[in-house]
């Protein structure tokens, strides 16, 4: 059986930078190191990736939509249609997000999902994503179908979705969550605050341990009280998702939040839906109207609504406003979602784990995505 080769690459696997190096794959990873130790087999198709870049593919654990579909649609075959658009931003591990919406729109969505993975290996999970959450600081999320937190409910579509949600994002302060955060837990289901107005007192009180969205649509960083985003700065096991965009937070306030939290808590995410990928003008989310303008998407009263940011965007626009460096860029792609997430064929480059990578020329621009071994790009 042939394998692919790529040589005199600048790797950077997840946990170390190999200068000039090789990377060996079928499906999986099986050789990886440095070009003094590369040996040509009969079996190598040799790519000679001199100049070029590769890093793990990208794992976004927040995404409603894109090129016009959306997880919430209810359809197999256009979530798969939509995920293979989303590969080509560099994306080889997913988790379609769901919207405050009705129980029995949730409940289709949920069928839905677990239809497209069974034949989408790249569908590694579900982020529920409401309704659980606080009129407060709904956002885009349509006030109508906010509810307080249910075990019941979770247990239900947990279950039609065969077991897949990995992440809700509630707002703990809306009620006695105990029942519903325990459950999570015993679920294996990460708990995320979002769309929530809590306090530092609250949010100690529950098992959170991941932030939706940093500085969106949550109770922000105060003088006299540290809020949800004052929450994410102090506590050093949190993992905060952000959309760096440079709309939803500005630079300055990325490199805040990088400075405060770190690399290795930091989650990029793109938070996109149906327009991603479209032209400027009307579109929908969560059957509401959204307006697209200037890479910015906004309901009509201009509240922000996700977002049209492709991955790759997101991935230099880290770099840019921190200087962070790519291998700290790596582990807020890859390297921390897999390790949150217990994704253990994911986030690094490293013999035995799924070829999921990223192809870069030297200036950053994206050339190939390999999904478990197949090109994509």
């Amino acid at each position: 059986m042939t394998t692919t080769v790529w040589i005199n690459a600048t790797i950077y696997t997840g946990k170390e930078k190999i200068e000039d190096g090789f990377i060996r794959y079928q499906e999986t990873i099986t050789d990886i190191g440095k070009m003094a130790d590369f040996k040509k087999t009969e079996s190598d198709a040799v790519i000679d990736a001199a100049g070029k870049i590769l890093v793990p593919g990208f794992i976004d654990v927040h995404s409603h939509g894109g090129y016009n579909w959306d997880s919430m649609d209810a359809d197999p075959d256009e979530i798969n249609q939509m995920i293979h658009e989303m590969q080509k931003e560099g994306i080889t591990s997913y988790f379609p997000t769901t919207m405050t919406q009705s129980y029995e729109n949730i409940e289709k969505a949920m069928v839905a999902i677990k239809e497209a993975a069974k034949t989408n290996p790249v569908i590694q999970g579900i982020h529920l994503e409401g309704p659980f959450v606080s009129a407060v600081f709904k956002g885009a999320q349509p006030e109508e179908y906010i509810a307080i937190p249910d075990a019941a409910m979770m247990d239900k579509w947990n279950e039609l979705s065969g077991g897949l949600i990995r992440l809700v994002t509630y707002a703990p302060e809306t009620s006695d969550a105990a029942e519903f955060e325990q459950y999570c837990v015993d679920h294996n289901i990460v708990l995320s605050v979002g769309h929530s107005n809590a306090t530092r007192a609250q949010l100690m009180d529950s098992k959170a341990s991941h932030i939706t969205h940093l500085y969106n649509a949550q109770r922000g960083l105060h003088h006299r009280e540290p809020g949800v985003t004052g929450h994410a700065f102090l506590e050093k096991d949190i993992y905060s998702e952000m959309i760096v965009d440079g709309y939803h937070i500005t630079p300055d306030m990325v490199k805040i939040a990088y400075q405060a939290i770190g690399p290795d808590h930091i989650e990029l995410i793109t938070d996109s839906m149906r327009a991603k990928g479209l032209s400027d003008g009307e579109s929908e989310l969560g059957g509401q109207k959204v307006f697209v303008k200037d890479k910015q998407a906004r309901l009509a009263d201009g509240t922000l609504a996700g977002s049209v940011l492709e991955f790759q965007d997101a991935f230099r626009n880290m770099l840019a406003f921190t200087s962070c460096g790519i291998e700290n860029a790596v582990k807020m792609s890859s390297v921390n979602q897999a390790r949150e997430f217990g994704l253990s064929q994911k986030g690094t480059l490293e013999v035995g784990k799924d070829a999921d990578m990223v192809v870069f020329d030297h200036g950053l621009a994206l050339e190939q995505t390999i999904s478990l071994g197949k090109m994509i790009l």
